[in-house]
Order: C-alpha cells, then structure tokens, then sequence
C-alpha cells in the first residue's frame, strides 16, 4: 500500500522518475518476498487438503477476476481523471485486504521447538527443492513459463500502440480479454479440476496458452486478438493452478512454507526476468517475433516435462520388478 500512495504524492508532484518508479518496485518485490509464501501455505491451513484445488482455483479465478476490471478501469480513470488518481485508488484497495486479513479469526500459534526451527531456514527449503525431483521438474516448469510467457503481458503496451494505434483504453481492453479467460479457467479447475489428472490439465494449459500467444503474436485483427488472449489466460490458468495445488499436496506440513517460499521466490524471479527478455528481444527481433518465441519455448518446455514423467515412470516401474534394482525414480 505505501509504494502505492507514494506513486500517487510523486505523480501529482511531477517527480516520479524511472529511478524512483525502480526503487518503489523493488520496496513493493521485498513485501512480496514475505507475503507470497506465507499466504500460499496458509490455503491449506484453511481449506484442508481435500478442498485444496477449488481454493486455489476460486482464489485465482477472483484474482483474475479483478484482472478483467482492473485493467478496464484504470485505462478509464488514466483517461479521465490522470494517472495520480489511479495510483491513489490502488493504495485504498489495499485497505480492504488489510480490514479483510484483521477480521480473520484464527487458533491460537503454537511455536516451534528451536530445533525445529533450525530445520526450516530458507536454505534448508531450497535444499529440499532441489532434491525432490518432482517439486524441482514443476519449479522448472514455473519458471520457464513465467519467464517466457508470462512476460507477453509486458509487450502488450507496445502491442496496442504499434500494432493496433490504441492508447490506454485499447490496453485495457486486451489486458481484460486475458482475465476473461484466465477467469473461465480458474471456474474450470475449480468445477471440474478433478475430472482430468493433473499432468493432463496442466501440461495441456501450457499447450493451450502456446498455441494462442503463437496465434497473437501475428494477429493484426483487434477482435481475433481478444479470442486468441481469452483462450491464452484460459490455459496458463489451467497451469498455474494445477501446478500450486499438485506443489502444495505434495510436500509434507512441515516443509510447506519454506518450499512455498522457493514457489513464491521462482514466481516472483520470473517477472523482471522475463520483463528484461521480453524488452530486449522485442528491440532485438521486434515484438511479434518476441513473443513467438516465448510461446515456442513454453511450448517445448511443456513437452520436455512430460518426456521427464514418462522416462521417471518407466523406471519407477523398472525398479518394481526388479529388472534394474539400482536405478532412482526420476521423479
């Protein structure tokens, strides 16, 4: 909420800076840095495990829900009232998630033995992450993804612009196509999420947003760009979803915040990383062919885990029957 006003005061005074936008940002990445994991491990606490899926789904679907009228609204109040009132707005949001957090009623902490403590630094989380094959293959997944998909949304400005001569309003509109989908999406898991395993929902998610970044990239029609972007957000929705709940059912109670603290820090890594790709590529071969190929490599990352499942598989089996009695489980 702070980095929020403090846009509002330094735009109303004309003093908003590349360099004091950098350093709000990095102030808004620290409070991400503790906020993100210790949110993402406390669904659970709340839902059990059996209704872990329709939570994070319902939960992304609301996020994604604001996402179709945030983007909307803010090309609209930019337009209209300026760019210092639409900071200002955003500082007050946090005011209800904060009285919402206030609200809550919950049992009453238990601390940790020092030992125990000891067990769960953050260190002791990345360990567990890179020798767990199945958490480190969707952590992988994650943030190959983000980094070369997720990041579209940063050319989509430059997409309303150059490709489309659209100001604000025009990017607030493509922006609100993606939360359409992403928002159908998160329904979907939520209603019918178990219908399908899991492998298939997700790795299919990012076939599906593949395919439609692949159709945007080279679209120079406005409306069959919102299809093409509604049906992008219906597929990384259908990853990102699957993915948290598969991390979270997976991982013992013990380990789940530190693990959800390397989740939050590879989701949280894979915005200015893929920021920073998708800029200097889009200058680099332009921004059609950009984000092309961040969609091809999303594409084959997608194919490369489901390679990895099936080669863990097989010797998961081999190892039963005792055909190779040394060989590991890959996953």
């Amino acid at each position: 909420m702070v980095p929020a006003f403090a846009l509002a005061v330094l735009a109303w005074g004309g003093l908003a800076t590349p360099w004091m936008i950098i350093l709000l940002s990095m102030l808004t990445g620290v409070a991400m840095a503790f906020d993100m994991p210790a949110r993402q491990a406390f669904t659970i606490e709340m839902t059990g495990r059996e209704d872990l899926l329709n939570a994070v789904s319902l939960n992304s679907s609301i996020f994604h829900g604001a996402r179709v009228l945030g983007p909307s609204l803010a090309g609209l109040v930019i337009g209209t009232l300026g760019t210092p009132f639409c900071f200002l707005l955003n500082g007050l949001s946090y005011v209800a998630v904060i009285i919402g957090l206030l609200m809550m009623r919950l049992p009453e902490h238990q601390e940790m033995s020092e030992a125990r403590a000891a067990q769960t630094s953050a260190w002791s989380g990345l360990t567990y992450v890179l020798k767990h094959r199945r958490v480190r293959t969707i952590l992988s997944l994650l943030g190959i993804v983000g980094i070369f998909g997720w990041s579209y949304a940063v050319l989509m400005p430059a997409v309303a612009r150059d490709v489309y001569r659209l100001g604000a309003d025009g990017y607030g509109v493509l922006m609100s196509a993606s939360g359409v989908g992403a928002l159908l999406g998160g329904l979907t898991v939520a209603t019918a999420g178990h219908v399908l395993p899991s492998r298939i929902v997700a790795l299919g998610g990012v076939w599906i947003f593949s395919a439609a970044l692949l159709l945007f990239a080279f679209t120079t029609n406005f409306y069959v760009a919102l299809v093409v972007l509604a049906i992008g957000g219906f597929g990384m929705l259908l990853f990102f979803s699957t993915s948290q709940t598969v991390m979270q059912t997976i991982v013992p109670d013990e380990w789940r915040g530190r693990v959800m603290g390397v989740w939050g820090l590879v989701f949280g890594s894979m915005i200015p990383l893929g920021s920073l790709e998708a800029g200097a590529l889009a200058t680099w071969i332009g921004t059609s062919f950009a984000l092309a190929f961040g969609a091809t490599v999303c594409a084959i990352a997608a194919l490369w885990t489901l390679l990895v499942i099936r080669r863990g598989k097989r010797r998961a089996q081999l190892r039963t029957e005792n055909v190779v009695p040394n060989s590991r489980c890959f996953l």
